[in-house]
């Protein structure tokens, strides 16, 4: 398979989060078929969803991938896994997450596996569009046909989503 460019968000609350994503990106880049290009900034944001858990360090990766969309979900769950992701309460508390937030021009809906591209509620949540943003603000998302430029700036969201450091190094 050619390869092409995808958008993966990571996420983080419980732990070392810093230390974990650094795990993550490190990860990534001995996946085969998998090169990260480029990471957004690192962002400290307010949960969403359930409320009651502490805030979460949450950043984007450019990443060049020969591996299929349904392949590149494996090899994400198998690294969420590695470091120690458990699920519990639905948007709860971790250790670790990753997700494809875009595939190419891709629009994939499968049930099974549970894979959704571009992700479902990337356009609601601004912890994903504003280091999205960031880094491929131009893009025009698949399905709303806006850039993912314009989608940040119509955010309206109380939730702060603040500059925590600079990006992952892989």
């Amino acid at each position: 398979m050619e390869a092409l460019i995808a958008y993966l968000g990571l996420g983080t609350n419980l732990g070392d989060r810093e230390g974990k994503l650094d795990q993550a990106a490190e990860m990534l880049s001995r996946t085969p078929g998998l090169r990260p290009l480029r990471s957004s900034s690192v962002y400290e944001t307010a949960p969403w969803g359930y409320l009651d858990q502490p805030n979460f360090l949450n950043c984007v990766l450019k990443i060049s991938t020969s591996l299929s969309p349904s392949e590149l979900l494996c090899a994400i769950k198998k690294l969420e896994c590695a470091l120690g992701r458990t699920h519990s309460i639905r948007y709860g508390p971790r250790v670790i997450d990753v997700d494809i937030l875009l595939y190419g021009h891709l629009i994939i809906d499968l049930a099974v596996p549970d894979l959704h591209i571009p992700h479902l509620m990337m356009a609601q949540r601004a912890f994903v569009l504003v280091p999205l943003a960031e880094i491929a603000g131009e893009l025009i998302h698949p399905r709303l046909g806006l850039s993912i430029g314009e989608l940040a700036s119509r955010m309206v969201d109380d939730r702060e989503v603040e500059l925590s450091r600079c990006p992952l190094r892989f």
